[in-house]
């Protein structure tokens, strides 16, 4: 079955009320009660007779003070419920709330009033105090079986901070002036190493690893992961301020601004149909031996024309979008012709009236990317040319052109319009200057940005944060089997008493299943954000992260990932909307039964899936980008039949990612595999940018490339390594240490001498100088 077009915008996350309520299980669902008993067993002790919401500013900001004193307790189940009570503050006072817009508005008021009141900072010492808890880590390890009940202190806490990171992080037309100014202050103590003197996401980093060595099994890792992602996200920004970033670093170094905006780019993008499977094939090729192919080409000749004459401002130069949607949809429909698929053929219709030539003239026209060519590839370029009509070549000498005939000047000069010079490469160049000249050059002045200090702190234990990481996403994934030695992840979604009735089951089946998809969602997120804000800061502080990826097996896991159907994991329905916050706490419960758990939500497809598999496809782009031994890994874990599955999504943006895979290995994919493979062909030279030396279609210089993994992997892990020491390791220049060359200060300089020098000296005087005959002639004659 095709599936429709998917009207899914791609952005930083999914809406407010979606985020909040992934951060719960359904399994959690009875401890907002519990949450609401506590605070208000306490509110009525002290404030008698009155509602929260009916309270004033002061008088709310009193009995959150008195909160935060209760909360430095040492009594640990007392210390849990006051906890709770500012957890369901945080939630919104939901009970005093008629609307799911009223508990949201609650929520934004309160949790800036507890981050005034200086909540955040009170939660974080306890959650270090729960971190290091060796007594509920030892009773976790031990036990046969984790759920809920382990996890209850650490799960209150990560969820207070949750909401108060995504409530605070989102901006709203209607922020109060004071709330601008404290997610200014939130967003710097965040991204700052205030914490311990590290950033608050780095000890969230030392959660994940704790907990994928064992040492923590009852930690909640859906929780901590979502915060990780949110916390990076806040204090580094989404992809639109990437964009602004990237903009802006372009000016400081003076390049020439970027072509066109990239994100504006792919959501302007249509969908085109995929290409079809092979039993579609065969179908299609048994249908066409019935005895049509006498009327196929009246037919074909017919359409034709009638799609010629339907548009008479058409032509082959410049297409406007929609018409390229249009002949894309019928476009990488399948490997033969789409006219062999109807087993009645339908006469044309009807040619449209034809549109007035102003409304032709507003759509965009020709291919979405302006076309890019690098500084090597001029360079190549203008070496096989000298080669070929002069017998020698200048180097990268890319100005003399003389002897080289008209075409070659045109073809430069072409080239040379299209030439994109990016930031990593101004950063490449940079980096060697400085490793040639540390004394003349000095030292350089490193910005404190929030992505600047978070390296540094990841920076001694990043492979062990990349692997676990992987791990994590290794078990979420729906394509691995349960393995005794995985870990286990479920940690924070099974109840203490197994379900007993179908009911439950099925309840639980979703559940377990809806968390593995928010744990994919938000490494596929954390990853891409860290790989985007490395890459922009420095190139190589994103090629020793991408390096450990690759080598941690990142490549074959996303293929793994995407080695099922894809189209059901798109289409997937684990959520029960009823039990979504905050719909639960507001609405009466209906009583839920097998087919109202069946039925799920109504939507086309499931948003974080969609938005996790576009995530973990960009990733795969990153690690393969001008990689020539990582594009060869692609093609050895034969990732093309895996990835021409995944165009059956008609999503524009996530074919665009796949084809952009696609294209860089066809041309190790063989000539048959391309001449097969035409349909899929004709959308990567449609929808995927352009480079104008790039053999991509034709793959003629294979030969020259030979496969070797380990040479350019070490080259670039040398590179890397020259550029961490010359900048972060402190005892660096030992050997340019300044030497003292005054004559007075030597010899005025105290020396330490050997004791036996003082018996000795004498003798040692009467040998070495006095008996030695001086020639004081020879010694002036040598002088002049």
């Amino acid at each position: 079955m095709e599936s429709p077009n998917l009207e899914f915008e791609y952005g930083d996350t999914d809406s407010l009320t979606t985020e909040l309520s992934e951060i719960y299980s359904y399994t959690e669902e009875p401890e907002f009660a519990l949450n609401r008993d506590y605070f208000e067993e306490d509110f009525r002790s002290h404030v008698r007779g009155r509602r929260w919401i009916e309270l004033g500013q002061e008088q709310q900001k009193s009995y959150v003070m008195r909160l935060l004193d209760a909360l430095e307790v040492t009594d640990r189940d007392k210390r849990l419920k006051v906890a709770r009570a500012i957890l369901y503050l945080a939630q919104g006072v939901f009970d005093e709330c008629d609307t799911d817009a009223d508990v949201i508005h609650w929520s934004r008021h309160n949790v800036f009033l507890l981050y005034d009141m200086g909540i955040f900072t009170a939660l974080l010492e306890l959650l270090s105090m729960e971190m290091d808890n060796n007594q509920a880590c030892s009773s976790a390890v031990r036990k046969p079986a984790i759920s809920l009940a382990d996890s209850t202190e650490l799960r209150v806490l990560l969820s207070i901070m949750y909401l108060m990171v995504e409530t605070i992080r989102l901006q709203t037309e209607d922020d109060r002036p004071e709330w601008r100014t404290a997610r200014e202050a939130f967003k710097t103590e965040l991204g700052s190493p205030l914490y311990n003197g590290e950033p608050f996401a780095l000890q969230l980093f030392t959660m994940v690893t704790k907990f994928c060595s064992m040492n923590a099994p009852h930690f909640p890792m859906k929780k901590v992961l979502l915060l990780l992602w949110k916390t990076i996200l806040f204090t580094m920004g989404g992809f639109e301020e990437l964009q602004e970033m990237k903009v802006r670093g372009r000016e400081r170094l003076s390049l020439p601004p970027l072509p066109e905006d990239s994100i504006k780019v792919v959501r302007s993008m249509r969908a085109a149909s995929p290409p079809a499977s092979a039993m579609e094939l065969i179908e299609q090729q048994q249908q066409a031996k019935r005895g049509r192919r006498s009327r196929r080409p009246l037919v074909k000749q017919d359409s034709l024309d009638t799609y010629n004459e339907r548009d008479p401002f058409k032509n082959d130069d410049a297409r406007d979008e929609e018409e390229d949607g249009e002949e894309a949809d019928s476009g990488i429909e399948g490997e033969v012709d789409p006219l062999d698929t109807d087993v009645i053929i339908q006469p044309p219709p009807p040619p449209p009236p034809l549109r007035p030539p102003t409304e032709r003239a507003s759509l965009p026209k020709g291919l979405p990317w302006a076309p890019k060519v690098r500084e090597k590839d001029i360079e190549q370029f203008l070496e096989t040319s000298r080669n070929k009509f002069i017998g020698f070549t200048l180097g990268n000498d890319t100005e003399t052109l003389v002897g080289l005939p008209r075409p070659i000047h045109e073809s430069v000069k072409t080239l040379k319009q299209h030439k994109y010079v990016s930031i990593a490469e101004m950063q490449i160049k940079r980096e060697e200057e400085l490793q040639q000249c540390p004394m003349t050059l000095g030292e350089e002045d490193v910005d404190e940005t929030p992505t600047e200090i978070l390296y540094l702190g990841m920076l001694p234990n990043l492979s062990q944060y990349v692997i676990a990481l992987l791990k994590l996403l290794l078990a979420a994934a729906p394509t691995s089997k349960a393995k005794t030695d995985s870990i286990n992840i479920l940690a924070d979604v099974l109840p203490e008493e197994m379900p007993i009735t179908v009911l439950q089951s099925m309840k639980l089946g979703i559940d377990v299943n809806r968390h593995k998809e928010i744990i994919v969602k938000a490494i596929s997120a954390l990853l891409l954000l860290l790989l985007k804000h490395l890459k922009l800061n420095h190139i190589y502080q994103f090629e020793i992260v991408s390096q450990h990826l690759v080598f941690a097996n990142c490549i074959p896991l996303i293929l793994k990932f995407f080695n099922q159907n894809i189209l059901s994991y798109i289409s997937a329905k684990n959520s029960i909307c009823v039990l979504d916050f905050p719909h639960c706490v507001v609405h009466e419960m209906p009583e839920l039964t097998a087919e109202s758990l069946e039925a799920g939500d109504r939507n086309q497809f499931c948003w974080r899936n969609l938005f996790s598999c576009i995530n973990l496809l960009r990733i795969l782009n990153k690690l393969t980008k001008w990689k020539h031994s990582r594009t060869m890994m692609l093609v050895v874990f034969k990732s093309a039949p895996i990835l021409k599955r995944a165009l059956k999504v008609k999503q524009a943006m996530m074919q665009l990612y796949v084809l952009k895979l696609l294209k860089i290995q066809t041309k190790y994919l063989g000539r048959q595999w391309r001449k097969s493979n035409m349909k899929t062909m004709s959308a990567i030279y449609q929808k995927v940018r352009h480079r104008l030396n790039d053999d991509w279609a034709y793959g003629n210089d294979i030969d020259a490339r030979p496969w070797d993994f380990q040479a350019e992997e070490c080259a670039l892990r040398e590179s890397i390594e020259k550029f961490n020491s010359r900048r972060y390791d402190k005892n660096q220049n030992g050997e340019f240490a300044p030497v003292d060359n005054c004559l007075q200060s030597v010899l005025c300089q105290r020396v330490e001498l050997p004791e036996d020098f003082h018996y000795s000296y004498e003798m040692w005087l009467e040998r070495e100088v006095f008996s030695q005959p001086i020639q004081w002639e020879g010694l002036l004659q040598q002088a002049q």
